[in-house]
């Protein structure tokens, strides 16, 4: 199971300016559940909370308020029950992408022929078992996001949680990783949820989009695609893709209002 619930999960903080100190509210009573293999995508100007909300999730960060239930259970900080991926892959340049892999699993106590089987058997499902042996300088862009994921999945979560993993990247790799990625979701049953700026991206992948603004979940839309999503740039000419994009697009641009 991986159902993931916030709860009233508010995030504020001090800054100062010159001699005062002011308070900045970065969430705002946000609560939401997502479903038990759902891909679920966070979407919103910069600024919004998104990926605060992400990073509690995560337990990078901690709620000023309310809080994060994993199956029913509150979680508090990091746990192997959730993996990240971020919006830079963030390898470590010393090791070959099989040790990248292999270094959470190690940390989750994995030894001897295990750790190598399974970082390896990660690697191949993200379609990069022949760079085993290739170290972060030696990978492009794309392969360094799929070693990232790779590592996240790894640990076996109940839930992948990705930070805009895709937006440093040009746009034929980004559909390509998008195309793998459902294809990750569909082998694995992982719940996933997913940050973007990018409506296109929201549709192809989401079950349900969570619009955010100013601290605030504003709606909460269903993509009406099937799965799986087959052939992602036929899906773009649907009139379902096009009518679930504008439902997305109206919901940022229309004033604040209670979670519908």
């Amino acid at each position: 199971m991986g159902e993931v619930s916030l709860v009233d999960v508010s995030r504020s903080f001090n800054i100062r300016i010159g001699a005062e100190t002011h308070t900045v509210r970065a969430l705002q009573d946000v609560g939401f559940t997502i479903r038990d293999g759902e891909i679920a995508v966070l979407i919103g100007p910069s600024g919004c909370g998104k990926t605060t909300a992400l990073r509690i999730a995560m337990g990078l960060d901690y709620a000023s308020a309310g809080r994060v239930m994993v199956d029913g259970h509150e979680v508090h900080g990091c746990g192997y029950d959730r993996g990240m991926v971020f919006q830079h892959a963030e390898l470590l340049p010393w090791l070959t992408a099989l040790q990248n892999v292999m270094f959470g699993l190690e940390m989750k106590g994995v030894r001897g022929q295990k750790l190598r089987d399974t970082a390896m058997h990660y690697l191949d499902l993200v379609g990069l078992k022949s760079a085993a042996d290739r170290r972060p300088h030696q990978l492009s862009g794309g392969m360094k996001q799929r070693v990232g994921i790779a590592r996240a999945l790894a640990i076996d979560p109940k839930v992948l949680l990705m930070d805009e993993p895709f937006g440093a990247l040009d746009a034929q790799t980004r559909e390509s990783l998008q195309g793998e990625l459902l294809d990750v979701h569909a082998r694995t049953g992982k719940t996933i949820i997913f940050v973007t700026h990018d409506l296109d991206e929201a549709v192809l992948l989401a079950d349900r989009v969570f619009v955010m603004r100013g601290g605030e979940l504003q709606e909460i839309i269903e993509v009406p695609l099937p799965r799986p999503r087959g052939d992602l740039g036929a899906l773009r000419g649907t009139a379902e893709f096009a009518s679930a994009r504008y439902s997305i697009w109206q919901a940022l641009h229309r004033p604040a209002a209670t979670v519908q």
